[in-house]
């Protein structure tokens, strides 16, 4: 697929796999744990990055840099949910906000910035008070729970917070919840986040929520003693 470098997703969309030809002497940033292979030509320096706005955007704190010298190198790439890579562009006039433990890679000019949503974005939404900005100009990967779909937003889109995976800046958002009260806390539905605009929202398939739900139904429980 073309890009800045040329790269390949392969395994999709339960399984996706990345892999991107890093020019020679040129650098590509990748999330911490994420690099499952590379060629002799690759070499690896972590750097701390973002600092306590990553951490609390539930990304590691550090990011690897690896380098290829002496010509292109290979560089295979699988995040840990199980789940699919999406690839954007990203323009001095385009950039991208990601939620919670999306981003998987970039290319050097892409910057990855913490943004407060405040209060009560982070704490009703039950997502992490803070989201990433990703802007610059390059390449960037991020990745999901499950398979992802994409809609394009003209005027007002409701999405359950929990599949949301990445926005574009030109939407603006708020968090409710759907429903009255009851529907709130015995429908199975929570909060949801209301666009506004114009832009393009990245949604994926499956909630970790709902699977944390789903198998806290098989979950030992231990008899008390009377």
């Amino acid at each position: 697929m073309s890009g800045l470098y040329p790269f390949e997703i392969e395994c999709s969309p339960e399984y996706a796999l990345l892999t991107v030809q890093i020019p020679g002497d040129k650098m590509l940033k990748v999330e911490a744990s994420a690099m499952a292979s590379m060629d002799r030509h690759v070499q690896m320096k972590t750097r701390l990055k973002g600092g306590l706005g990553r951490f609390f955007a539930k990304e590691s704190v550090f990011i690897n840099e690896f380098t290829s010298h002496g010509g292109v190198g290979e560089i295979k790439i699988a995040p840990g949910p199980a789940g699919d890579i999406n690839h954007f562009s990203v323009t001095p006039d385009k950039s991208l906000f990601l939620t919670a433990s999306s981003f998987v890679a970039s290319t050097p000019d892409v910057q990855i910035d913490t943004k407060f949503q405040g209060l009560a974005k982070g704490f009703f939404s039950g997502e992490s008070l803070f989201i990433m900005k990703c802007s610059g100009i390059g390449d960037l990967w991020f990745n999901t729970y499950g398979a992802i779909f994409s809609v394009d937003v003209k005027g007002d889109y409701i999405v359950d917070t929990g599949h949301i995976v990445a926005f574009t800046d030109g939407l603006e958002y708020s968090i409710s919840k759907v429903g009255g009260y009851k529907s709130l806390f015995f429908s199975g539905e929570g909060f949801v986040c209301r666009f506004s605009g114009e832009g393009k929202v990245w949604i994926q398939t499956r909630n970790p929520l709902g699977l944390i739900g789903w198998a806290d139904g098989y979950r030992r429980v231990q008899a008390s003693a009377n």
